[in-house]
């Protein structure tokens, strides 16, 4: 049950699951301080497009800020009694990682001890902050367990998203500040971010350009739906520990050529396909054990990959104006 007091500040507001967090919440009679830098890392307007469906709500307050600017941080909690964060702002892609290191250096690492810091000094009732499934890098053992060992991420941006753990572990046990980490495994859906495989292929396959497809097709991602990573999000919210870590995923790994032949089964299209090797920083298979957030957090997804795929082609032919 959402505590209709709550006050809830969440970064990456204009983000995919900023925005439908922030939704939700908002819906539900909570109040909501979105904060976001709106950085060009992908397409402006859709972030843009997000905040337009809810910057009109009674209960919301947008700044046009970025976490890495400690004092507005401090400005935002001194006019506002925050009592929760979310934190969803992230420098995101493990591509784009390995050639822009620096980006993730200062969200994920300055932005979110930023944060830790206003936490400490404006105390708040819980923090919640995203973790990634990129941090189980090359384990073997699936599906990944919150209990697996994590100390060999593959990419720049894994390495930050352990490093945002255990800092958060630091200030837990330093300052008592109730945090607990989300590790999201691969999330799609609706108002999705452009850089990810579902949107690519959707927007290659209905313009007649090929798809790339890298280990040549042999790969397996836990496609979680959006409405399900939401409600694990909230959850969250809704119950304040000392320090924990979950994962977020719907437990079952799809191979990619399935995920290829949904889309085009449902759009009419057969896609022209580019076979490439594995990519640096990739990992051939994700798949989540969520047996703790199951039994900690009542966390039950609900949507089937071809139910989500079907939602989200008809946002994005909404969206793009598609017939």
């Amino acid at each position: 049950m959402i505590n209709n007091q709550q006050k809830t500040l969440i970064t990456g507001v204009a983000g995919f699951i900023g925005f439908h967090t922030a939704r939700s919440l908002l819906e539900r009679g909570d109040m909501v301080i979105g904060i976001d830098n709106l950085n060009p890392y992908y397409d402006v307007s859709l972030k843009k497009a997000r905040l337009e469906q809810i910057r009109s709500h009674r209960n919301f307050t947008f700044y046009h800020e970025d976490i890495n600017n400690l004092d507005a941080l401090k400005g935002i909690f001194s006019r506002h009694n925050i009592d929760r964060i979310c934190n969803l702002a992230a420098q995101a892609g493990v591509r784009y990682s390995i050639q822009n290191p620096f980006a993730y250096q200062e969200s994920n690492i300055k932005g979110f001890l930023n944060l830790l810091e206003v936490a400490r000094q404006f105390p708040v009732n819980n923090l919640v902050f995203a973790s990634s499934s990129s941090v189980y890098g090359n384990n073997k053992r699936l599906p990944f367990a919150v209990e697996d060992v994590v100390d060999n991420p593959i990419s720049i941006y894994a390495a930050t998203k352990r490093a945002d753990e255990l800092m958060a572990y630091a200030y837990s046990h330093l300052f008592k500040i109730p945090l607990t980490g989300l590790r999201y495994f691969t999330v799609y859906g609706p108002w999705g971010r452009p850089d990810m495989a579902l949107f690519l292929f959707t927007s290659s396959i209905l313009d007649g350009r090929p798809i790339d497809i890298y280990n040549f097709g042999k790969m397996k991602r836990d496609f979680t739906y959006i409405d399900d990573i939401v409600d694990g999000t909230i959850s969250a919210l809704n119950s304040p520990f000392r320090y924990e870590i979950f994962n977020l995923g719907n437990s079952k790994s799809v191979e990619l050529m399935e995920l290829i032949r949904i889309i085009e089964e449902e759009l009419g299209i057969e896609a022209k396909k580019n076979f490439l090797p594995l990519q640096p920083g990739d990992v051939p298979e994700t798949y989540a054990n969520i047996e703790k957030t199951k039994r900690m957090l009542g966390f039950n997804p609900k949507t089937s990959i071809r139910t989500g795929i079907r939602k989200f082609l008809t946002w994005y032919r909404d969206y793009y104006k598609i017939d």
